[in-house]
Order: structure tokens, then sequence, then C-alpha cells
């Protein structure tokens, strides 16, 4: 059960995330805060695990009310302006939902989130079998060895059936994975799923050409699909950089 809260001034948007909680058999609604100091006295007061933050509030914004916090929980974002994604992103967000928020993107996020709770409850032996935010490398398995891998090394990733096809600078690293299940454990801030087969590092994208992302591989450019449900977050980061 994840123990969930609400924080958000509009109750039309309260109530269109307490009825997609209602659905969902493992989500469990603590309380809904219309404000950050509300939210404040309810992690005191509660054990939560997830919050659904607005980023626009009064007195202070979500971004600014999560920097406050030492040891938050789990945060999925909900907001209706896309130019907040790069700094929700680098507080390691676990998602980021553009109102009016749909049923399959809400249970896509909280799937994500899911994941996320059960690597810190040590529920999950699947590789990478290092993982950490602040880390700069990871291990997976690959030729039966474990192989370490910079994050900043890694290109994109390739899913493929059961395998993931890590694509770096100098080579690649074929392993047994799924591409959720890595993408859950990936830092929110150096890579972005663009498609259900690929997943990019954000400092790689050379540009956005239409639908698709140009990268640069063994030299040359590299053109990766964008997949229509991942293209909203992938603008909201590229407009958030556009001068």
């Amino acid at each position: 059960m994840i123990n969930v809260l609400i924080v958000d001034d509009e109750p039309l948007a309260q109530d269109v995330l307490e009825t997609h909680i209602a659905k969902l058999p493992d989500l469990n609604l603590v309380q809904k805060c219309s404000n950050a100091l509300e939210a404040n006295d309810a992690l005191r007061n509660h054990d939560i695990d997830l919050i659904f933050l607005d980023i626009q509030m009064p007195q202070l914004t979500g971004i600014e009310f999560l920097r406050t916090l030492s040891n938050p929980p789990m945060v999925i974002f909900t907001t209706a302006f896309p130019n907040y994604a790069v700094e929700g992103f680098e507080l390691n967000a676990v998602d980021y939902l553009l109102k009016p928020i749909s049923l399959d993107r809400f249970i896509k996020a909280v799937n994500k989130a899911s994941e996320q709770l059960k690597i810190k409850k040590g529920m999950s032996n699947a590789a990478p079998e290092v993982t950490n935010e602040s880390s700069e490398y990871f291990f997976v398995k690959a030729d039966k060895k474990l192989v370490k891998i910079n994050y900043t090394d890694i290109i994109y990733i390739e899913g493929l059936k059961d395998y993931v096809i890590i694509r770096m600078e100098s080579n690649r690293i074929v392993t047994l994975q799924t591409m959720k299940s890595l993408e859950s454990k990936l830092p929110t801030q150096l890579f972005k799923r663009i498609h259900r087969s690929y997943i990019v590092g954000i400092t790689k994208i050379n540009a956005v050409v239409g639908n698709m992302v140009e990268v640069t591989e063994k030299g040359q450019a590299k053109h990766l699909p964008v997949g229509k449900n991942y293209r909203d977050e992938l603008l909201a980061i590229v407009n958030q950089n556009k001068l």
C-alpha cells in the first residue's frame, strides 16, 4: 500500500486526483492539502510515501516547498505549465504530469513510483545491482560479469524484448533487463524516456527534428524516434532551455 498526499490549491484538480487514486487499490489517500503549510503538517503527522504536488500555489510553490524538505517522500508534480519540467526533474521527481491529467498517464506515473518504492524497500533484485541518484555510475550483469557504466558515457539505451542495449561513446553493453525496470532506476535529471524502446541521455541530445531526437554515435548523426506519449515531456525540457 502506498500512502498518498495531494497538495493542490484547486478543488477541481484535487477531485480529479482523488478519483484516479480511488481506482487503484494500491493507493491510500491519507489527506488533501490546499497549500504547502498544510502539507508540511501532514508530513509531520503521517507516514507519506508519495505526494502529488502542484507547482503554482499561494505562499510557497510546490518546487519551493520540496526544497525545504530534508528527507522528502517521492513526488509527482502536477501542473498546467510545462515550463517547470526541468526544475522538477532536477529535484528527482518521479514524474511530471500536465493537467488535465488522464487516467492512463496517471497510472503510468504511479507505476514508476511503485517501482522506486520497491527498490527503496529492497524488494527488487533486478540489475543494475548498485544505483543511486547521487552516484556517477552503476553496475549491470553482462558476459557473466558485473560491468561498471558511467552515467555520462551513455548516449542512449535501446530496448529489445527482455534485453536492453546500453550504447556509449566507445562500446555497447547488452544486459538482461526490461526498459521499465531500468528507467525506474536511472537519475531523472540525466535521462529521458522518449519512446517505448528508447531512453536518451539528456545532455547527449543535439537536436529535436520533428518526431525525432538527434544524437551522435560513432561520429555520425543518429536519429531516435519520439513516441507520442513522451513528446510533451520532452518538449517541456526543450522549451525550458530555449533562448
